[in-house]
C-alpha cells in the first residue's frame, strides 16, 4: 500500500518548553483545522540517536490519500499558512519540509528477522 505524506523535520529548539507550548497550542491545532484532505497526523519526539545527539527535535507525518490531494492542500492558502507558523516557531533553525511517498509492509507473527 502506498500513501502520500508531508513530512516537517524540526531542529532542536533553543527552548523545549516555550517550542512545546506554541507547537501543541498554536500549531496542532492549525494542522487540524487547515490541512484539508489529510488522513491522519504522526507526530514524533526525537530521544536520541546511536550516533549522539539528534539533529532533529520533532518530526510531523501529514498523510494524504494521494500525491494530488497533498499537493492541492500544501498550495491552498491554509497549507501556506501552516508551513509558515512552523518556520516561525522553529527557534533552532528553519524546519525541513519534504514531500514522500510511504510504502507500508505489514507482518505477521510468524515473521522473523534473518540472524
Amino acid at each position: 500500500m502506498t500513501s502520500a505524506k508531508f513530512i516537517e523535520l524540526y531542529p532542536c529548539p533553543k527552548d523545549i518548553a516555550a517550542f512545546e507550548q506554541a507547537y501543541q497550542e498554536e500549531h496542532v491545532p492549525m494542522v487540524s483545522e487547515k490541512l484539508v484532505g489529510k488522513t491522519k497526523v504522526v507526530m514524533t519526539k526525537i530521544f536520541g540517536s546511536l550516533k549522539g545527539a539528534p539533529d532533529f527535535y520533532r518530526v510531523a507525518e501529514i498523510h494524504f490519500p494521494s500525491m494530488e490531494v497533498l499537493s492541492k492542500c500544501t498550495m491552498s492558502q491554509g497549507g501556506k499558512e501552516t508551513m509558515a507558523h512552523a518556520t516561525s516557531i522553529s527557534t533552532g533553525g528553519e524546519p525541513i519540509f519534504l514531500i514522500a511517498l510511504e510504502e507500508t509492509v505489514t507482518f505477521d507473527k510468524t515473521s522473523r528477522v534473518a540472524a
